[in-house]
């Protein structure tokens, strides 16, 4: 199986991003230490998708960033090459509908908590701010990026409502906009370059984070409770060995 990889890095820190499975990342602090997660992600993201996995992976790398943001964190401002082509309305639709399943079953992990302001994980902060800790503190802060993110592309929508309430209603929002599916890049905030296929590589990305973070710290902090394991994060024992902060 050939695993398309776009490489963002700074120094040493990497993150990459599989460009042919949306979302699908591995981080590390090195390149070496990033591919070595790349098979148990895959994995992971297949079993979530109710596809069948291949235990052989080919990683190719098609496009470089050096970037001076806080990779380590997975601060990213990446545009791929490939994210500046137009949409057909099968590829538009078959994304949204990823970041619709990505959003409710991230609603659902978040539920399966059984006490959404416990955490036994210690405070850490980053770039921007202390990284949230409890599930309420990860939910509110995944939810959130939905203004920001429709914003880059320039559309106006809200937090309000759960997680997949609030992603549905800018993607209804967006396609009211003529000619959406042209897909063109925009500069969004600090200088960011955006495209409709980044926001939505964003949207499950960033929601693919802080679900291996919630189930982690779920599993750690309520170890005699059954969480439930929505994106088959008990496949990516990888990942979930070698870095327990996200």
């Amino acid at each position: 199986m050939e695993v398309k990889c776009v490489w963002e890095h700074n120094g040493e820190d990497s993150l990459l991003y599989v460009e042919n499975y949306t979302g699908a990342y591995t981080r590390g602090e090195s390149l070496e230490v990033a591919k070595d997660k790349m098979s148990a992600e895959i994995q992971s993201y297949l079993n979530w998708l109710g596809e069948s996995v291949s235990e052989d992976i080919d990683i190719v790398i098609t496009q470089e960033k050096v970037s001076d943001l806080e990779i380590k964190d997975a601060d990213s401002d990446v545009l791929f090459d490939t994210e500046q082509n137009a949409l057909t309305l099968a590829e538009y639709t078959r994304l949204k509908e990823l970041a619709l399943k990505s959003a409710e079953d991230f609603h659902k992990l978040y539920q399966s908590i059984p006490n959404k302001n416990k955490s036994d994980l210690p405070v850490r902060k980053t770039f921007y701010g202390q990284v949230p800790r409890t599930a309420e503190e990860m939910y509110q802060h995944t939810k959130n990026v939905n203004s920001y993110y429709f914003a880059e592309i320039g559309v106006e929508a809200d937090n309000e409502g759960t997680i997949l309430e609030c992603r549905k209603r800018g993607f209804e929002l967006l396609e009211q906009k003529e000619n959406f599916l042209e897909n063109p890049v925009i500069e969004g905030s600090y200088g960011e370059l955006w495209s409709i296929r980044k926001m939505l590589r964003r949207f499950i990305w960033h929601d693919r984070i802080h679900a291996k973070a919630m189930w982690r710290m779920a599993k750690r902090t309520f170890s005699e409770c059954e969480i439930a394991d929505i994106f088959f994060l008990e496949e990516d024992k990888k990942c979930i060995n070698t870095n327990m902060k996200q």
